[in-house]
């Protein structure tokens, strides 16, 4: 296989290894408007060559879009123009906007919208793992409306970085990502600030942090340029989750006014349940 990837950050970066690594692509052409972005793919061999667009596409049998979801959403009308037998995949974040922008394409078979559960804090081509893909899920949306074949070739791609896959429409996986993904992001991102408004008062505060910490507000070191769109495009989503969430912190808070530590402790205990689903 010949793999076009449009845009070489952490996930084009790292799915360029992986699909050289599996065997699946023996060649691997990178797309970014760039020109830094391609020197340093090309440096760490994550591409084989950097092309324009419409010359990448011409010569590959699957097209990757890996660039922000409002960057897909504009995109990809314009690669399925371009195409014609090529399968096309993105890997964005977000699917109801995408899905219908390209409802009505006459190409609109020869794509399927997926999204790799898998990422990092980081960004860019530097960020780039070759194991990062591996063991994770990677939900494929709407696949009806896709050939068969296409799928066939997508799925065989994302066997080969060894994903698991799941099926769902695209405004169910928009409500489950909300929950699993975004929601973490924007606590992360939340809490990144309250401790940073605080830090102006004791400059000593972050040689206390622990691990826990770290691994709480880890997220808050991600892309502003990928995550905004997400939160535009899954606004709605977002909102309802972050209600909930909302609503949960001031039960907490109210606990804590009226020093009711048994209920604070069974909603604890609750919480524990997670263990069950993420060990």
């Amino acid at each position: 296989m010949i793999v076009s990837i449009i845009g070489i950050g952490l996930i084009g970066g790292s799915m360029g290894i992986a699909l050289k690594e599996s065997g699946f692509a023996n060649h691997i052409i990178g797309v970014d408007r760039d020109p830094d972005n391609l020197d340093k793919a090309l440096r760490r061999r994550l591409i084989d060559e950097a092309a324009p667009l419409e010359v990448a596409i011409s010569r590959s049998e699957v097209v990757v879009l890996a660039v922000p979801v409002n960057a897909i959403e504009d995109l990809l009308p314009r690669v399925l123009d371009l195409i014609g037998s090529q399968v096309v995949l993105d890997v964005g974040s977000t699917k109801r906007n995408i899905l219908q922008r390209i409802r009505l394409h006459p190409q609109r078979r020869q794509y399927v919208a997926t999204h790799p559960m898998a990422g990092t804090e980081f960004s860019g081509p530097e960020a780039a793992l070759p194991g990062l893909f591996s063991g994770k899920c990677c939900v494929f949306c709407d696949v009806e409306a896709s050939s068969p074949d296409a799928v066939a070739v997508v799925k065989w791609l994302y066997e080969a970085l060894g994903m698991q896959i799941v099926y769902l429409g695209g405004g169910e996986h928009d409500v489950h990502t909300a929950y699993v993904s975004h929601i973490s992001h924007i606590s992360s991102f939340a809490l990144a600030l309250t401790v940073l408004k605080k830090e102006e008062d004791e400059k000593r505060i972050f040689e206390l942090a622990s691990g826990g910490f770290g691994s709480t507000v880890r997220l808050a070191k991600s892309s502003p340029q990928m995550w905004i769109p997400i939160f535009e495009q899954n606004r709605d989503n977002v909102l309802d989750v972050l209600d909930e969430h909302i609503n949960t912190l001031a039960q907490f808070r109210s606990l804590l006014i009226k020093k009711d530590f048994k209920t604070f402790h069974q909603l604890i205990e609750q919480s524990n349940q997670i263990k069950k689903i993420l060990p």
